[in-house]
């Protein structure tokens, strides 16, 4: 992990003005577990997934400058053996959460058709305090959705979404069918820019962005109400559950020829140069 300030390249979304103030580039051989928590949690996540997210090398390994979030069809690897899939899921709890700036994660995604659901989001820090969704959760990449099967493009259709409410669930999802494939074994950036008036989500260097939500009202029912403190940042490589929409294990051939791995080469946050305000990591 580094510290250390930097120009962010430029792009049509024009971060010129920003400068990096936190990342982790993934070097070493070992996860930096002074800035990353790694879960272990078989509930299926509210979402009726189908892996066991587990601490093990197997799953979640640092290689080559690499994060490697890997699933694996394996029953003997989960608690009680109760689950036909483990899997990695990390995140940064209490360790480092940002507000306002830029979040970029470079993500290499695999094959999701089958079953896979990578994802790289943010849930708000007072989580602890605020359970879901008063605490809001923003994601900035998600993919591996029954709709894109469907469509013939699942390769190409990803979304990002925001959730929030005072108890009744509001959201907002952007789901985008991008000009190319994203699952191309090249690595693809995904970009949430964040102030106090608005969140917009970009893919690489496109133009046009693929969520925009206003952020600046007030009311208990509002976006605004609940996204303007720190978030902390997560990782996953879910299997099943209802994104995909396969709930069973026989459906998910996604591991049918063994191991799949999410690979994140960097994550980095941005500030803008004059703004102190959204850096609260400890």
């Amino acid at each position: 992990m580094t510290a250390a300030l930097a120009s962010l390249p430029a792009h049509a979304y024009d971060l010129g003005g920003y400068s990096m103030v936190w990342s982790d580039e993934f070097d070493g051989d070992t996860l930096d577990r002074s800035v990353w928590n790694v879960e272990v949690n078989g509930t299926g996540c509210g979402n009726h997934e189908l892996q066991y997210y587990i601490d093990s090398p197997r799953t979640v390994w640092v290689k080559d400058g690499r994060l490697h979030l890997t699933a694996i069809p394996d029953r003997s690897l989960t608690p009680g053996r109760t689950h036909y899939f483990a899997s990695g899921r990390i995140n940064s709890k209490g360790k480092a959460a940002f507000r306002y700036g830029a979040v970029q994660a470079s993500i290499r995604i695999p094959q999701t058709v089958g079953g896979l659901w990578p994802a790289f989001w943010m849930m708000g820090d007072d989580i602890d305090e605020n359970s879901w969704p008063r605490c809001g959760e923003i994601d900035i990449l998600e993919m591996g959705h029954s709709d894109g099967v469907k469509a013939g493009t699942p390769d190409r259709l990803f979304n990002g979404a925001m959730h929030w409410g005072p108890g009744n669930h509001h959201q907002v999802i952007g789901p985008m069918t991008a000009p190319y494939s994203l699952q191309d074994g090249e690595f693809h950036t995904f970009t949430l820019v964040w102030d106090a008036d608005r969140i917009e989500m970009y893919l690489d260097d496109l133009e046009t962005p693929y969520l925009t939500q206003d952020i600046s009202g007030t009311d208990r029912d509002a976006a605004g109400y609940y996204f303007h403190k720190p978030a902390f940042i997560l990782f996953n490589l879910a299997v099943g559950g209802d994104f995909p929409g396969l709930h069973s294990p026989d459906q998910i051939t996604a591991l049918d020829g063994g191991p799949r791995s999410m690979e994140v080469e960097y994550v980095r946050v941005y500030r803008k140069k004059a703004d102190n305000s959204n850096l609260t990591s400890r």
